[in-house]
């Protein structure tokens, strides 16, 4: 059991290590890769990769939509086109400052689902909760606006990127939140069945972006230039995080194993300092507010939960006792 924990730790570290290691990755690729085609290149080869392995795992029986195709597209959609292609093109719009603004969205995600659940399912968070949410926002601002609110709403410079990104982010978590309507298939099958449909939808956006002079098609000497880039993204942010994640919340429950993300930004910050980023006052402050953020509101709700638990077991034990006597 305690192998599996840690096997389970390892799997979130290794996924989160990897989210924050790929926007100063992708950075250094858009100095010579359109980010439309870097993301179809990356996720092609995702796909084929998880293709094959669900077909070795689970056959050709596992390739069936069983009447969810429409939402198993939605769902990929929101994942493999809409986040995607908007983050790492909101990345590339914003320049060198565009690193550290995708890795701090990113790990807003639990935040943006609180916020999320809220508005569509009328569950309205704790106060605590709510506080920690707002923190949280807060830190990304600071972030984003590096301190200087005025000027950044006063710039379509900064503002339109830094939406598609936050866009982008919403898309991942309706992609996470769609996952509990696929409950009875495997991680692997849900991982590869939205993968293959949402990539084809990007594909398509791609090919009309590309017959409209938007987007330039690679060549050989680009693919070249770029390739160790790519290797590394489709290997680890692709497909070990998105399957190590999904095994890792399966074995830690996903309370655990969201602690992770605080990973993210930490990632970024060291490998943006490596590579030359000027790392500003605010970009410290604001990743610090929404990790203390993160792990406030986790401790908080496994109080709750514990809370819950206790009161349960004493429910129980005077049903009991009563039933005695």
């Amino acid at each position: 059991m305690q192998k599996n924990v840690f096997f389970g730790a390892f799997l979130c570290f290794i996924a989160a290590a990897s989210w924050g290691a790929m926007f100063p990755v992708a950075h250094s690729a858009f100095k010579h890769i359109d980010p439309f085609y870097f993301t179809i290149i990356r996720y092609g080869a995702v796909t084929l990769l998880l293709v094959l392995i669900l077909f070795w795992k689970e056959g050709k029986d596992a390739f069936r939509f069983e009447g969810k195709g429409v939402r198993l597209w939605f769902f990929g959609t929101m994942a493999f086109a809409v986040y995607n292609l908007l983050i790492f093109w909101g990345e590339d719009l914003l320049g060198e400052q565009g690193i550290m603004v995708a890795s701090i969205m990113e790990s807003l995600m639990p935040m943006i689902s609180i916020v999320i659940v809220w508005l569509l399912f009328q569950k309205r968070p704790p106060l605590f909760t709510s506080i920690c949410v707002i923190l949280s926002f807060i830190g990304a601002a600071l972030v984003i606006t590096k301190g200087d609110v005025r000027t950044f709403f006063h710039g379509t410079e900064q503002i339109i990127p830094s939406f598609f990104i936050l866009i982008a982010v919403i898309g991942w978590v309706v992609y996470t939140l769609g996952s509990r309507e696929f409950k009875e298939w495997s991680p692997l099958r849900y991982s590869t069945l939205s993968c293959l449909l949402g990539t084809a939808t990007a594909l398509i956006i791609v090919i009309g972006a590309t017959r409209f002079g938007y987007v330039p098609v690679p060549t050989t000497d680009v693919l070249i230039q770029t390739g160790p880039h790519l290797l590394f993204m489709i290997v680890f942010p692709g497909l070990i995080a998105l399957l190590g994640w999904n095994v890792g919340v399966s074995i830690l429950s996903p309370i655990n194993a969201l602690l992770f993300i605080n990973f993210t930004p930490i990632t970024t910050l060291l490998i943006s300092t490596f590579q030359g980023y000027s790392v500003t006052a605010f970009d410290l402050v604001g990743t610090a507010l929404i990790i203390v953020a993160l792990i406030a509101n986790n401790i908080y709700v496994r109080l709750q939960m514990n809370t819950t638990s206790n009161r349960r077991i004493k429910a129980l034990k005077f049903r009991e006792r009563m039933s005695q006597s």
